[in-house]
């Protein structure tokens, strides 16, 4: 085996976690101020690196710092260091019995409002020493957080023949797994011709205007109307699903919206939805970082969210016993 300075001296998780947080708040003085250090005692630990590696792994860029190449690769390992020891160390806390630590997520608006509270709630009852941590993301940001070490897990969404779907070449190396779907319905002015089939038909709704919100979903309808044959003429943007409805009941357009959206907000008055066919419905993923499962809480909740996923709740308002 090839003797390196690095495997010789031991490269430790600390001097790991240092590296990446100058690479993610851009300077040791946020970097220390991020991991609760003092700048001395980041700068010291980046010097002691530095001698391992045989290289320098930060320079000065006016008046700030940023990484060389040999820090930025420190700083891609970081992340998947950071979840073996977290494995290892959950692993133990499971042998004894703990039931403390954090779990971070990040789910897209609709799951916010619907799927999160459910889990964090049962979450919080089974294991009461746990602190949970969530923050909103559309999909393609909850997977950079994972890749980037500032989430546990990331609940998202994709459609399928999606182009820009972004669990793929920016999910490598990561783990997704489908855990369900979500239909998707059409929501128009009640009396609107096109509500009187059981299922909504877009070849229908050809000449209305269009209510469209992120630009995953947005690219989704534009797809969706290309199969049906039109171009949608979009003449409002709104990720807010509340706004979508006032708009529709107004009778300025129709929209697609998600079941989890739908549960999220009772229908207002004046409006109707009706579901498209189950090949339109958007897939559900969590996604962690390979091998996340085996930290106990992480795997806790990710069984929780399947049993939130296969409860009564998700048959009713997402159509998951059909």
């Amino acid at each position: 085996m090839t003797d390196h300075p690095l495997v010789d001296d031991g490269v430790d998780a600390h001097a790991l976690r240092v590296v990446k947080a100058v690479a993610d708040h851009g300077s040791v003085t946020a970097a220390a101020r991020h991991l609760g250090y003092s700048q001395p005692a980041v700068s010291q630990q980046l010097r002691r690196l530095e001698r391992k590696a045989g290289m320098p792994l930060i320079e000065r860029v006016g008046r700030g710092v940023r990484l060389t190449e040999a820090g930025r690769v420190l700083a891609r390992h970081a992340a998947v260091v950071t979840t073996a020891l977290e494995a290892a160390t959950g692993d133990l806390a499971e042998l004894r019995g703990l039931r403390a630590g954090r779990v971070r997520i990040a789910a897209f608006p609709s799951a916010s409002a619907t799927l999160v509270p459910r889990v964090i709630a049962a979450i919080s009852m089974r294991r009461p020493g746990v602190e949970l941590r969530f923050v909103e993301f559309e999909p393609a940001e909850a997977i950079a957080a994972v890749r980037e070490d500032r989430a546990d897990i990331a609940l998202t969404f994709s459609y399928a023949g999606d182009r820009g779907d972004p669990h793929g070449e920016s999910a490598t190396g990561l783990s997704v797994r489908t855990v369900g779907h979500d239909d998707l319905y059409v929501v128009m002015p009640e009396g609107h011709p096109a509500a009187a089939p059981a299922d909504a038909e877009l070849a229908l709704l050809a000449g209305e205007r269009w209510i469209a919100g992120c630009p995953q979903c947005r690219g989704h309808l534009l797809e969706a109307c290309a199969r049906a044959g039109f171009t949608p003429d979009i003449g409002y943007e709104t990720d807010n699903y509340v706004a979508v409805e006032s708009l529709v009941a107004q009778g300025l357009g129709v929209a697609l919206l998600p079941a989890m959206a739908l549960a999220s907000f009772p229908l207002l008055a004046g409006i109707t939805a009706r579901r498209l066919p189950r090949t339109e419905a958007r897939a559900l993923h969590v996604v962690t970082a390979g091998g996340a499962d085996r930290v106990p809480l992480i795997r806790a909740t990710l069984e929780t969210v399947a049993d939130v996923l296969e409860g009564p709740w998700a048959r009713e308002a997402l159509g998951s016993g059909d």
